[in-house]
């Protein structure tokens, strides 16, 4: 359709008067969505049985400031004391089922009170969220990775301590180990360490009680593991053989002499694809018992050339090699162990994407426990964002080598952007409680399309 230049433009000059009254209006009224996700789930229930043992009687429960905890952060606010900025916002009242939002003196001194039970009950609502997506969905294969990711404070947090800390040197921090799921791109569970801890202290233990809880809902599954060279260890392989779980760990073979050798002395290298080639050994380091499968790789880099250059003639252009290690238990062919390998990356992007939009990185308080629970509700915020898009779009097709996600998940900033941030008005004309949108239609369409979803799989 063409428009003219008249009805195109317009000349507004007046800046208009400001009152302040109470329309029921709202500023993300794209949280009906989370609202009827939330019911699907059960959630504020589920909430409510993990502090069935809570002292006391206040009127905002522990459930409550938990579950305000997960939107807070949905919502896109860091800090705790942002909640001002939007208590009155009828929406957010009616998804907490409050009539007035607590103010940040409740909300501290209830991460005060929190306590091992406690956190120990929301992991278990964490990991049952989901492991019951993977039982809906009966995937084939199920991708665990398992890495350590640092949160700094700058305070002196209860559990913190000075250890590894490549973004803010000597600055105390917790360092605990993740589980994530590739095929849904969620977390599992964690376990929570301070920031001196090396990668594989309590790694062991973690590892089994992950691999126990997918294969205890999931015996039909391949399960897979990846991991970097801080687990490099006898003790985690023999894990993995004995849990079934096809492997790839990197080696930290600059501290292996005898690796390094074996790379000097090799003349014939197989060819992957332009950028890799690779050989392979069956090698037993001393004191192991029995021998492992190493791939010893290489890829073509292209150096950057320093110095004057020949213009009039040629750009030189210098190549050289850079070398890493795999032990694996894995049969497949070199090429797919590979790229089973480098998939791992994308749990890097799934820290960065929870660090970034769910404030996994917050240490709000002094307290150990409670900052595992706003930890907590940080990953439970990002996997309900994962779980609405899976339960509203369709899987691609077969997972590749890398194990991708099993869907093209926006992030939740993606999502915020879209529908959750939008202004709206609640009526109850003729007492039939109605949300008002403006009429766009991209924004009815995301909507309607989450809505029918979760109606569907109720």
């Amino acid at each position: 359709m063409k428009w003219s230049k008249q009805e195109i433009l317009g000349r507004f000059h007046k800046i208009p008067s400001l009152r302040f009254e109470d329309q029921q209006l709202t500023s993300f009224g794209g949280l009906v969505v989370f609202q009827a996700l939330f019911q699907h789930l059960d959630l504020k229930a589920r909430l409510r049985t993990c502090f069935r043992h809570w002292e006391g009687s206040e009127s905002y429960g522990p459930h409550r400031i938990v579950l305000w905890l997960i939107v807070h952060l949905l919502l896109g606010f860091r800090r705790l004391r942002d909640v001002d900025y939007y208590r009155d916002d009828p929406l957010v009242q009616r998804l907490l089922g409050l009539r007035c939002l607590p103010d940040v003196a409740t909300i501290s001194r209830t991460l005060r009170r929190m306590g091992q039970t406690h956190v120990q009950q929301l992991r278990r609502l964490l990991r049952e969220l989901v492991l019951a997506g993977l039982l809906r969905e009966r995937f084939a294969r199920i991708t665990l990775d398992f890495d350590g990711s640092v949160l700094s404070t700058q305070g002196h947090a209860e559990g913190t301590a000075v250890g590894f800390n490549p973004n803010k040197k000597g600055a105390r921090s917790y360092y605990p180990l993740f589980c994530t799921v590739a095929p849904t791109g969620q977390f599992l569970d964690f376990h929570h360490r301070p920031g001196n801890s090396h990668d594989r202290n309590g790694a062991l233990e973690f590892m089994m009680d992950c691999f126990d809880h997918v294969r205890n809902t999931c015996p039909q599954a391949v399960l897979e593991s990846r991991m970097d060279s801080a687990f490099f260890d006898r003790e985690i392989l023999n894990l993995m053989d004995l849990y079934g779980v096809g492997c790839t760990i990197s080696v930290p073979f600059e501290r292996l002499p005898v690796l390094k050798q074996m790379i000097e002395d090799r003349r014939r290298w197989k060819r992957i694809d332009g950028s890799y080639s690779y050989f392979e050994s069956d090698w037993q380091p001393k004191s192991w018992h029995g021998r492992y499968r190493f791939l010893f790789i290489r890829q073509r880099v292209r150096r950057q050339t320093k110095g004057a250059l020949q213009l009039d003639l040629f750009r030189p252009s210098d190549f050289d090699y850079d070398y890493r290690v795999l032990v694996t238990n894995k049969r497949e062919s070199a090429r797919h162990v590979v790229c089973f390998h480098h998939g791992r990356g994308s749990q890097e992007a799934l820290f960065g994407q929870a660090r970034q939009h769910t404030g996994l990185d917050l240490i709000p308080t002094r307290r150990l426990h409670g900052n595992q629970v706003v930890t907590l509700c940080a990953m439970m915020a990002h996997n309900l964002g994962r779980e609405l898009q899976m339960l509203a779009t369709e899987r691609t097709s077969r997972a590749g080598a890398k194990r991708p996600a099993a869907w093209i998940f926006q992030s939740l900033d993606t999502l915020r952007h879209r529908f959750i941030q939008r202004a709206g008005r609640l009526v109850n004309p003729q007492g039939d409680l109605t949300l008002i949108l403006s009429p766009n239609p991209m924004v009815e369409h995301d909507v309607v399309d989450f809505l029918e979803a979760l109606e569907e799989a109720a």
